[in-house]
């Protein structure tokens, strides 16, 4: 009710990703691909992850996390815009774009912190190797966990609260396929700059301040194996690498988005195609190929799977 007293408008009409026949087809194959093959591939990773007693290490149990995450990330967005694709009129209700802008902050958010836990591992790994045991105990990776999962929610809910503030009293036509913050705002009946101001400090600013961290974690965790024997040089070298291309996919596109004013631009809507449907899909992907362990123990159940 209170969202109904706050608004008059009830529903928004998605303008979609393009209105070419010929672009919207390739689109929905390449989403349909994605959703036939590599979904089913971050389901193995949690599979494999929760069924070998082998890939106990916390690293394991944040990827299997992460792979979660995406999975669930890729069903907020993708799902609805293929049954966009086949239908004229591209409506959402108000309450249905609030959810989905909820969720999508909600899980985003809590990636974004679940990669900074992952640096933080990868360190205590690395650089206090003999103290890492007692600092990534189990109860400490599950505190850990549950710390990302409130961050998330602290973040998308303070999202959806400043909106929800806004009156939408007319236009109701979003210039995107999907709802996020910066269409949403700009179709509120009064002046957005304050509450501009603070999405894109609570979304841009901590997102690029979370990226520099990251990118300069790394860097003192490369600097400290360079002295390492060739081995473990080699092992931290591919895993800091794997790291860094998921944290470019990841913060890339979302320190394009949130991180300048309201405005349309030409690419905003490829930037966010290709962070809220293939990417999220692709980061498992890219660390399993890249791990010897994980990739050793998909094929040993997946051999068992065909045994049987």
């Amino acid at each position: 009710m209170e969202i109904e007293n706050s608004t008059m408008v009830k529903e928004f009409i998605l303008l979609g990703l393009t209105q070419s026949q010929n672009i919207q087809f390739l689109v929905f194959m390449v989403i349909l691909i994605f959703y036939l093959i590599i979904l089913p591939g971050n389901f193995l990773i949690i599979l494999t992850i929760r069924l070998d007693p082998g890939l106990t290490a916390p690293l394991y149990f944040f990827l299997g996390n992460l792979a979660f995450l995406d999975a669930s990330y890729s069903f907020i967005v993708a799902p609805r815009m293929l049954l966009d694709f086949l239908s004229e009129k591209k409506v959402i209700s108000f309450r249905g774009c609030i959810a989905q802008l909820f969720f999508l902050h909600f899980l985003g958010g809590g990636e974004a912190l679940l990669l900074v836990v992952m640096a933080f591992d990868r360190y205590i790994a690395i650089c206090r190797p003999l103290h890492y045991s007692t600092v990534m105990n189990p109860r400490a990776c599950y505190a850990l966990l549950l710390a990302l999962w409130f961050g998330g929610f602290v973040h998308s809910i303070i999202q959806v609260a400043l909106i929800l503030r806004l009156p939408f009293c007319g236009p109701n036509q979003l210039d995107n396929f999907f709802c996020d913050v910066p269409q949403v705002i700009k179709l509120a009946c009064t002046d957005t700059f304050a509450v501009e101001l603070l999405m894109v400090f609570n979304s841009g600013l901590i997102t690029l301040l979370c990226f520099l961290g990251l990118l300069a974690s790394y860097a003192v965790i490369l600097c400290h194996v360079r002295g390492s024997s060739s081995e473990g040089k080699n092992k931290a070298m591919s895993t800091c690498t794997t790291h860094i291309i998921v944290i470019f996919l990841m913060f890339g596109p979302a320190i394009f988005i949130y991180t300048r004013p309201f405005r349309a631009f030409p690419a905003d809507k490829v930037v966010s195609f290709f962070h809220t449907v293939i990417f999220p899909l692709l980061n498992p992907v890219i660390y399993t190929l890249r791990n010897q362990e994980v990739k050793a123990s998909m094929k040993r159940l997946l051999s068992r799977q065909v045994v049987c």
